[in-house]
């Protein structure tokens, strides 16, 4: 998968859950509602400048799943509950929505 971020912040999110699974962890992230329409499942985003895969998405949040070499290798893997994280969108859904207003939301 491509994954189109360039490195800016489009805003911050507070760390809602974090679930321990097999070999990886889920966690769920609030966001914005003005960036909530630019958020797919199965699309990309930043968080903390780390590209992820978005696995499941709601009107205000979604969640990445995160393996044990993004847990020790980045920021995401010392954030808890309740800690803000920088958020980017992906940049083709943005630039769709510049082209075509209202398709997004």
């Amino acid at each position: 998968m491509v994954h189109v971020v360039q490195g800016h912040v489009d805003g911050t999110g507070v760390i809602l859950s974090r679930t321990p699974g097999d070999g990886w962890e889920s966690v769920r992230i609030g966001l914005p509602a003005e960036l909530g329409r630019f958020v797919a499942e199965k699309g990309s985003i930043a968080v903390d400048g780390t590209s992820l895969t978005v696995t499941a998405v709601g009107a205000d949040w979604f969640e990445v799943g995160l393996i044990p070499e993004t847990l020790r290798a980045t920021t995401l893997g010392h954030k808890r509950a309740g800690d803000s994280v920088n958020i980017e969108t992906d940049v083709l859904a943005k630039y769709l929505d510049r082209l075509h207003p209202g398709v997004t939301s």
